[in-house]
This record gives structure tokens, sequence and C-alpha cells, in this order.
């Protein structure tokens, strides 16, 4: 059986301009008109990529920001062409890149689909054959002859998806577009991704959500510094990233966003902003956030310490029916936690940052470590160890507007 798609040997430059004079009067612009005053430097995107993906096969590509993923995708979906090498599909591709790529804002719903759906590939009577199941699925049945520019950007994101998702290509690429949505509507989306998978079909998914990726693809590839550093299974690939992210990634690079009311700016823990905390003895754990609210609302830190999947300790700042309630605003939040005495050994710290009662916000999810250095006599059965779920003491300040 041939590769359905092959990436041969793909490299990918741009040119990056550099003003030497950034501001110009008109008699300036004028007499520099046929002047070279441009500094130009060669950037690689991409670098020698080669993959086979078989029929069949979901396949999570995995990076951190600026790896080429992106870049990737788009040469996938023909969007840019490469500067090296060449790709070979064998099937129909549908792409989700972007919110609205592919759309027009003057047309409706409707029509939007059918344009998407021609976009694609797609015959009037297939897309027409699949155009409730895409409306019941968007839930955006009560807009369908609204023009799409009175659309909201998750409404857009919806419809894009499932006109991607229901009309059945061959080859189904999706980027981390999928943060802009709700957290029901992301649970509804990797549903679907699971569906598509189980009837055969080739999905290329990329995320920095690590059990997303575990849960929907078999396979995995690595990015860094636009060059291909490793590929096997994707719990082969998980684990080759975390232990490759090591102290060089930041706490907030981990962060999975399902909301925009929240930006997390700034995270450390005992003074570290990076993704690796070390404890002796029963030294405890400082968190001090610098989050910005875009909206009044109520706002629940949750965190969790793990040893492996095995959660050990729970801590919020809201665990007595009341949750403070914070106005639009950039606001500096400290947070204590006191940590019970533990084995020597890596344990995992995770941060859910939740809207109180409604949803997930943001999450940092297995990408902080803890190495913990104790005596070895410490055993984590000790029934004078308390675990479970704790208040976790703090204060904040509010420094500015948003």
């Amino acid at each position: 059986m041939k590769p359905i798609l092959e990436i041969l040997g793909v490299s990918k430059k741009f040119v990056i301009g550099h003003q030497r004079v950034p501001y110009l009067s008109l008699r300036e612009k004028i007499s520099n008109a046929f002047k070279r005053n441009v500094l130009t430097e060669e950037f690689w995107a991409l670098q020698d990529v080669s993959l086979q993906i078989m029929p069949g096969e979901s396949v999570g590509i995995i990076g951190r920001n600026g790896a080429g993923k992106s870049t990737l995708l788009k040469i996938l979906s023909r969007i840019t062409p490469p500067t090296k090498g060449k790709i070979i599909t064998r099937g129909r591709i549908a792409s989700l890149l972007e919110v609205g790529t592919g759309f027009h804002q003057e047309l409706t719903g409707r029509e939007n689909i059918f344009m998407n759906g021609s976009i694609l590939g797609m015959k009037h009577q297939e897309i027409k054959a699949r155009f409730d199941e895409i409306v019941d699925f968007s839930g955006t049945e009560k807009f369908l002859d609204t023009p799409l520019k009175h659309f909201s950007s998750g409404m857009q994101l919806r419809l894009a998806f499932a006109v991607a998702a229901h009309l059945e290509p061959e080859i189904l690429i999706i980027d981390e577009v999928l943060a802009v949505g709700d957290a029901e509507f992301q649970k509804k989306c990797l549903r679907k991704m699971e569906a598509v998978t189980g009837q055969g079909r080739t999905v290329l998914f990329v995320s920095h959500n690590l059990p997303s990726l575990k849960s929907i693809c078999s396979r995995g590839a690595l990015l860094q510094e636009g060059r291909l550093v490793f590929s096997g299974t994707i719990e082969e690939v998980i684990d080759h990233y975390s232990s490759f992210q090591s102290t060089e990634a930041r706490i907030t690079e981990g962060i999975h966003y399902y909301d925009s009311s929240i930006k997390i700016n700034e995270i450390s823990i005992n003074d570290s902003t990076r993704n690796e905390v070390a404890i002796r003895g029963e030294s405890g754990l400082r968190i001090l956030l610098d989050v910005s609210f875009v909206r009044r609302m109520p706002f629940e830190l949750i965190v969790h310490i793990k040893k492996e999947e095995l959660r050990l300790a729970s801590f919020a700042n809201f665990v007595d029916g009341t949750a403070s309630t914070y106005e639009p605003g950039r606001y500096q939040l400290e947070y204590t936690i006191d940590v019970p005495p533990m084995r020597s050994g890596k344990y995992t710290i995770d941060l859910f940052f939740e809207e109180t009662f409604v949803s997930w916000m943001a999450v940092s999810e297995n990408t902080i470590e803890l190495q913990v250095l104790n005596d070895h006599s410490i055993h984590l059965n000790n029934p004078a160890l308390k675990w479970g779920g704790f208040l976790l003491k703090g204060k904040l300040e509010k420094s500015g507007p948003v």
C-alpha cells in the first residue's frame, strides 16, 4: 500500500526585511525612492523535512512555538509552496488552519457552506447531502441566513470545523485553531475527530494539548527549529518532547487556552518561570501569577500535584461555596502551598484556570515538572501524611488596566 501523503525533503525559506530608517519624511521618501534602504536576511522555517503517512493514520505534529508546524501545514494545504522538496498526496485534503479561512464575510452562513465546500473540492450534491449535519453540528441554524461578518469568531470556527469534518475528505488537517472555541465545543470537536479516525480517514493534528493528542493520534512527529528531530508512536514523541523541553521552556508556553477572556502574562513557582521546579524537605511552593481579565468574572485556580497519572493532592482558592469576582484589569496573584513530605523523585504540577461555576479558561497540564529532594525514608503510604483537597492561601494586587 502506498502512503496517502509523502513529504519529501521539504524546506521553506522566508526573506526577512530590516528597515534602516524606520521613519522618513515625504521629501526623504522621494529622494530615497531609488535607493536600497532595506537589509534582508534569510530565515529557514523548515529544513529538509521528510515524512510518510499511511491511509487511516492519525498523526500529531508537536513542537514549541516557532518550530515550523504551521508552515508545514500551510505547505500541505497548498497555501504556500515549498522552497525545496515536494509533496505527494493521494487523496482529497480539507484544512482548518485559521478562523474564517475560505469564508467570505459578506456572504451568509448558508452560502459560505457551499462556497467553502467547493473550495475543498466537493461537488454541489455532496455538500447538499451533508448540509443538515453540518448545520446541526455547528449550532448556527438560527443565523444561517445572516452575513458571516455578524458572526462571532467562535461561531465562524464552529461553521468552519463542521464543513471541514463533515464533507469526508481523505486527509483532514487541523491546526491549533480549536483553542479559540469554548470547552464544550472543543470536546465536541475532539469526539468528531476520534470518529473520523475510526472511519479510516487520515488526520494531521497540531496542538499543545498533549492529552488530546494522545487520545486522537497513533503516531507523532516532533519539530525543532524547522527540522524533524523525532518520529514514532505518539507516546514516544510526547516523552521525547517532554524531556527535550527541560528547563528551556517557560511555564506560560505550556498553557492551552479555552477562552480569550483571560491572559496569563507570567507564572513563577518558587521564583522560577521555567517548567522545572525543585524543592527540598517541606519548603512548600509559592505561585505568583500575572494575569489579565478582559471582562468581569469569578475566578478559580486549581493546582494538582501528580505522580505519573496518579493525583496526590489538590489545592484551590475556592472551596467554601464563595468565589472572588474580579473586575477587568491586570492582577498580581500570590498563592502558597504547604506541601506534605514526599519521597524523592519527579512529580507533575497541573494548573487549571477556571471561571467558577462555568468552565475551564486555560490549562497547563503535564508540562511543569516538580523535582523533590528528600530523605528516602519518607513513604507516600505513610498514614501520618495528609493528602487530599486544600485551600490555597493567597493575596492579590491590581497592577493596572488590561
